[in-house]
């Protein structure tokens, strides 16, 4: 499967920003909390700034935008949670496909879903094929989605692909059956909430993204906040295992002490 080029994988423009932002939308219940409401409250604030989040996406170019909106260990949230979180989900498609679509939204759900209700696993694939056609940013929403589960089901795919092959597989072999097969790697990668772990999410495609966290809680993260982000990530550089001098050299910068000796 061709994806495009991912800038994890080779030295990215001076300045440039995240072609790719993966964000684990952290603190919905705690914001609730701290105003004396039910923590379904904050998931329903949370969804505002979802909507926030992919508009300043499309107005800054960003072309992929991946949300972790529930993961295979959230099952062991109180029943309660979960039945509202799947409710909520419902509606969001419902109510939210047709504008993503209108905006040249492409909507995709990477994850295990035969745990899903049929209904809710119908109106996915439907907003699937609805925007399947739509190029100016492709949202996917990680649900009941686990970085292990993907590796392990990619691996077994890889085998059953290459049957008779034995050993020597490379990466190669494998990131065609991973399930962001069709996306860049994220450059990117964004936790609200003050928790400083990646929580079992994309664990094979973060290895050399960026990371930033912040205290702010998810209903409170605005466009502002995603600036701020951007911002630390076009300050780092990004070696990839290469020396600051190489990347100097490779951007045709002079290294101090050295003239240039072509002409």
């Amino acid at each position: 499967m061709n994806r495009p080029p991912s800038s994890t994988q080779a030295i990215p423009a001076i300045g440039a920003g995240p072609q790719h932002v993966a964000i684990i939308m952290d603190g919905n219940g705690r914001w609730a909390k701290k105003r004396f409401l039910p923590r379904v409250a904050g998931h329903k604030r949370g969804l505002e700034s979802v909507r926030e989040i992919v508009k300043a996406c499309i107005e800054r170019g960003i072309p992929y935008l991946t949300l972790f909106a529930f993961s295979s260990e959230n099952w062991r949230r109180p029943a309660e949670e979960v039945s509202f979180l799947m409710g909520l989900f419902m509606r969001a498609l419902e109510h939210e496909v047709a504008k993503l679509h209108k905006n040249g939204v492409r909507f995709r759900v990477v994850g295990e879903l035969s745990r899903f209700d049929p209904e809710l696993v119908e109106l996915i694939r439907r907003g699937e094929a609805l925007t399947a056609g739509n190029t100016r940013l492709t949202l996917t929403v990680a649900a009941n989605y686990g970085g292990r589960w993907d590796i392990l089901r990619a691996i077994e795919r890889m085998l059953a692909a290459q049957p008779d092959k034995r050993g020597e597989f490379t990466e190669a072999d494998l990131e065609p059956h991973l399930a962001m097969a069709y996306a860049p790697e994220p450059d990117l990668f964004i936790r609200t909430g003050g928790e400083e772990r990646v929580s079992n999410f994309l664990l094979w495609q973060l290895a050399y993204t960026e990371l930033y966290f912040t205290d702010m809680l998810w209903p409170d993260f605005d466009a502002a906040a995603l600036d701020a982000a951007i911002a630390s990530y076009r300050s780092r550089e990004r070696r990839f295992g290469r020396t600051s001098e190489q990347l100097g050299e490779q951007r045709g910068e002079i290294a101090p002490g050295r003239a240039r000796t072509d002409a």
